[in-house]
């Protein structure tokens, strides 16, 4: 391989020509100085991307400015060269407020709606499944745009990487996936990372063009980048486009470079881009020694001021009342009644309904699922909807729950609202990583809310068996930033689930499968809204407070049926994040005893929670120990007997006698 790089103007204007330049030069100028700084401890990290400055610069120059770029920790001149101001810049990596995450998450770990940039999360393989929303979200507007996504070499080792191209290609999505391939993973080279000569050989495999394209030579970079653009600008499909490129330093700075071949280094180092394209500039007469020093001059000289700004800066001073209320976005509920025109229907029905009715209100909210078009997903939940609503908002998926959640997320960075429905609530696990670290602390992180509602169908009494019968809400309700809704009767189904959809925060909706078609009720016609966070009391009586949702709460209904002697108060929780605390201690303080049931297995459950925040703020008024009523400490078994002795429902009746008995 020769070091020679063939630099190859074309049509390009000098005026670009010379933008180029100053466009790379800032980055490594600002680059070298974070680096001093680094040494000084004036920041705590930093991941260079030295060398690599012509993808970041080449591919930035070429989107229009409102065109969304979703860069990694190497890609400084997408920052540079959409024009951030230096001090804010500065402040994000110092963690002052006036950085873009109020000293929340570190270096390149944000993103900005002022500048269409959307930042990495440390898991990498997210990022591509969100461009993957961005740009349906395009496609649905017919505005002609495209988006551009960043990733290394490493994260193609991800099954988000499969997942997100295979979507693009199916879809036909307008997506740039600018692979960095700089030759190592950290400390992992490439050819330990996978088999084939190119990763640009992998398009074939999803039915998608690609290229391979010399990182380290700016004007391939742009003017490959731009003929690409136009074209999927006039016909919207994914490009793969393989930058090839080499990392100068370490991961990050402290990792050091060591396990890199000197004679590799040296390689490379000669094909420095800025260094290279510089001689060209000035052999092509359009720059010169003296406009070098000057340009370098004034770079310098406003890096310098910047840093002042930032250093000026005084640092965070906590305010937990600050950093509570920025979990979520900010949503003020508007109650629209229930109307008196009603129908007996059924759970499954009122889900429907509620979902019908929203596509109608918004005439862009999408529906996205395995199976959920033509076939009306596997409860014929949204049976009927393509032909109302079209298969532009109705879209079956492939199976990739991880690239459709982040897919959903690129929805609401674009401006549009979706429900995504989690074939079973099990198959979660499989997007569990987006689920929990991108939509959950995106509004906290860079003000970003995740406008989705999650369908979860779930629960165990249908012979099912392990991997389909789940109610795993207690993997959500940990998660700060979520709001977990779970109803237990139709009516209620219908306006929590508008409700969830109103709400710009991220929801899961558990729908109890055994419920679907068994609960009956007269549910309004109507379009209305019910509130998250607010628990309801079936019954009441002042012997004990039983506290439940769900299926539980039909259980716990058949007991008290069964045993008439016996007056509680029947809370159903309906929402279990947020929490109605004050409806749980109310009743408590009142009853003096209380009782948890829930269906998931007891341990690290909903019931464990709960009933130490009746011991923590009701202690005075107890008399009894609180007690839990869940199911048992085994996967969920299929074979009907099985399954019977599995659910809490067997163990209840039993356990709230021996507390009233106490």
């Amino acid at each position: 391989m020769s070091t020679k790089i063939e630099f190859n103007a074309n049509s390009i204007n000098k005026e670009i020509l010379f933008q180029l330049y100053k466009n790379m030069l800032k980055p490594r100028l600002i680059e070298e100085k974070m680096l001093i700084l680094l040494r000084q401890g004036k920041i705590s990290k930093w991941f260079s991307g030295i060398g690599q400055e012509a993808i970041s610069v080449g591919v930035a120059s070429v989107l229009e400015k409102d065109e969304y770029i979703l860069p990694m920790h190497r890609n400084l001149g997408v920052f540079t060269t959409r024009e951030i101001p230096l001090h804010r810049l500065f402040s994000q990596w110092q963690g002052k407020m006036n950085g873009f995450t109020k000293g929340r998450d570190r270096s390149f770990h944000f993103g900005t709606q002022e500048y269409n940039i959307v930042g990495m999360i440390s898991h990498l393989g997210p990022q591509l499944g969100i461009a993957d929303g961005i740009a349906l979200a395009n496609k649905l507007k017919n505005n002609n745009k495209i988006c551009a996504v960043f990733t290394g070499e490493g994260g193609t080792s991800e099954g988000d990487f499969h997942e997100a191209l295979n979507v693009a290609s199916v879809w036909s999505l307008p997506v740039l996936f600018c692979v960095e391939n700089n030759g190592y993973g950290l400390s992992t080279p490439s050819s330990e990372q996978f088999n084939c000569v190119n990763i640009a050989d992998k398009g074939i495999g999803y039915g998608m063009e690609s290229h391979i394209i010399d990182g380290n030579n700016i004007l391939e970079v742009y003017a490959k980048v731009s003929e690409i653009a136009k074209s999927i600008r006039k016909n919207p499909r994914p490009i793969l486009l393989e930058f090839k490129t080499f990392r100068m330093r370490g991961h990050e700075e402290a990792s050091g470079t060591k396990y890199v071949p000197q004679d590799l280094l040296d390689f490379w180092g000669a094909k420095d881009p800025l260094e290279n394209y510089q001689e060209f500039l000035k052999k092509e007469g359009i720059l010169t020694e003296e406009i070098e020093v000057s340009l370098k001059k004034e770079i310098i000289q406003e890096i310098n001021e910047h840093l002042k700004i930032a250093s000026d800066e005084e640092k965070i001073i906590p305010n937990l009342e600050i950093e509570l209320n920025d979990v979520y976005r900010n949503h003020k509920y508007q109650e629209i009644k229930p109307s008196n025109n009603k129908n007996k229907i059924r759970l499954i029905d009122a889900i429907s309904e509620g979902l019908n009715q929203s596509m109608e209100k918004y005439d862009d909210l999408v529906i996205m699922g395995q199976d959920v078009a033509e076939y009306g997903g596997v409860f014929k939940i949204t049976d009927g909807f393509v032909e109302k609503f079209g298969k532009e908002r109705v879209r079956n998926t492939p199976i990739c729950e991880s690239a459709i959640v982040s897919a959903a997320y690129g929805l609401s960075v674009n401006g549009i609202k979706s429900v995504m429905e989690m074939q079973f609530a099990d198959f979660v696990s499989s997007g569990f990583n987006p689920v929990v670290n991108l939509l959950a602390k995106s509004h906290y992180r860079w003000n970003q809310n995740a406008d989705i509602v999650i369908r979860m169908p779930c629960g165990a009494g249908v012979g099912a068996g392990p991997f389909h019968s789940q109610t795993n809400e207690a993997w959500f309700t940990k998660t700060p930033g979520l709001k977990v809704v779970y109803p237990a009767f139709p009516q209620d189904a219908k306006g929590l689930l508008i409700e969830a959809i109103n709400d710009p925060n991220p929801v899961l909706f558990f729908e109890h499968k055994a419920l679907y078609r068994s609960v009956y009720q007269e549910v309004s016609e109507e379009y209305f809204t019910l509130p998250i966070g607010k628990a309801v009391l079936l019954k009441e009586g002042n012997e004990v407070t039983i506290i439940t949702y769900g299926a539980g709460v039909h259980w716990a209904l058949d007991t008290l049926v069964n045993n008439s002697n016996i007056h509680a108060d029947l809370i159903d929780l309906r929402t279990l994040q947020p929490l109605d605390v004050e409806t749980i201690y109310s009743s408590v303080r009142k009853t003096g005893k209380a009782i948890v049931l829930q269906e998931d297995s007891l341990f690290g459950g909903i019931a464990s929670d709960v009933s130490a925040l009746i011991t923590e703020n009701c202690f005075h008024q107890l008399d009894a120990p609180v007690k839990r009523v869940g199911s048992l400490e085994t996967p969920i078994p299929f074979e009907p007997n099985l399954e019977k002795q599995y659910l809490a429902k067997n163990q209840f009746e039993l356990a709230l006698k021996e507390l009233i008995d106490y």
